[in-house]
């Protein structure tokens, strides 16, 4: 049994340090992209067969050392009432949230039968793996998804949603109180399925100033960990870390997963050694030259801690990295020693 990424969360001894990667199960896998020819991103997330096949891809192709099941983060949302297309130019929304009657007709789905594909899929991936390396589960941070609900699509600017919580608190806070619920029981619903780690994705908070973080992320990404408590380790991911790094160490997150514009070392020395990290690798780097990649993500294993470090990249894998630097990546880690 491989379970160097269950143990390196709780901060234990490890012989080296687990690795796998963000958007692990995509569009840079031949065999990914075959089944994708034949069915539409949704249909994908919710046909547990195929989903539960792409999702063990990084681990048959590449020898990851954790699998995550393959799903997106506006699924739970799209059963609250919200129109969701998952098209080639990002998520779309067909009706935006802006006020507070937009909130009120918000559903509160009952996970088990909203869901039933995402229970059936982890459950099929937990016997398959039997053991062999721990599974996964994920939901997108309330900030991040009513980011994508309020603005209806991907932003440069995030204003609408700013816009909403600066300008109507009550209306902004009574949606992330909507979202954390559902995502807080979402996820203890995925548990209860099979996965033994979850993490939560607030890729967009990075566009916060810390102390915004603070006031319109920070209580809902607590509040959801909160609800998990100690059922399995909670990792939380927040793309633009520097500015808030301090502050996502009080969300109660187990993990911290951090991008690559920080030295881990420094994160380290920021956070203390209560709290695992994980990262941080460019993806960028999988794009380039082999040498220059394996050299960069031994540099980052030279200054993580040797107790307390998942090996990640930055970010999602790109769609355009060669098979073999995903490879090289993560034979960096299975073969690395420390100086």
């Amino acid at each position: 049994m491989n379970d160097l990424l269950l143990r390196a969360c709780r901060r234990e001894s490890v012989p080296r340090a687990p690795v796998w990667m963000m958007r692990q199960a995509g569009r840079y896998l031949p065999d990914y992209r075959a089944i994708r020819e034949k069915v539409s991103f949704l249909d994908l997330c919710k046909t547990p067969e195929l989903a539960a096949e792409v999702s063990l891809q990084p681990h048959r192709i590449l020898g990851v050392d954790a699998v995550i099941f393959f799903s997106d983060i506006l699924i739970p949302v799209e059963a609250m009432g919200i129109e969701v297309s998952l098209t080639d130019r990002g998520p779309q929304i067909g009706n935006p949230v802006r006020s507070s009657g937009d909130v009120a007709r918000l559903a509160s789905p009952d996970v088990d039968r909203a869901f039933p594909f995402t229970g059936e899929v982890l459950a099929m991936l937990r016997r398959e793996l039997d053991g062999r390396v721990p599974l996964i589960g994920f939901a997108g941070a309330p900030w991040t998804l009513g980011a994508y609900i309020v603005e209806g699509a991907g932003s440069k600017n995030f204003a609408a949603i700013k816009g909403m919580a600066f300008g109507d608190p009550r209306c902004f806070h009574s949606l992330m109180d909507t979202l954390a619920r559902t995502i807080g029981e979402y996820l203890v619903y995925q548990i209860e399925s099979g996965a033994q780690v979850v993490q939560l994705f607030d890729t967009w908070a990075g566009e916060l100033a810390p102390g915004d973080y603070e006031e319109l992320a920070l209580p809902y990404t607590r509040r959801i960990f909160e609800v998990v408590g100690d059922r399995a380790p909670r990792i939380l991911y927040v793309n633009g870390t520097p500015a808030l790094l301090e502050t996502m160490a009080r969300t109660g997150a187990d993990v911290l997963s951090i991008d690559w514009r920080i030295p881990i070392d420094e994160a380290r020395r920021r956070v203390g050694d209560g709290i695992a990290l994980q990262g941080n690798l460019d993806p960028c780097l999988l794009l380039g030259d082999r040498d220059r990649l394996r050299s960069r993500t031994a540099e980052i294993l030279d200054a993580a801690p040797p107790r307390g470090h998942i090996l990640n990249l930055g970010h999602g894998i790109l769609p355009a990295t060669p098979v073999e630097n995903a490879r090289a990546f993560i034979e960096v880690a299975k073969t690395y020693t420390r100086a």
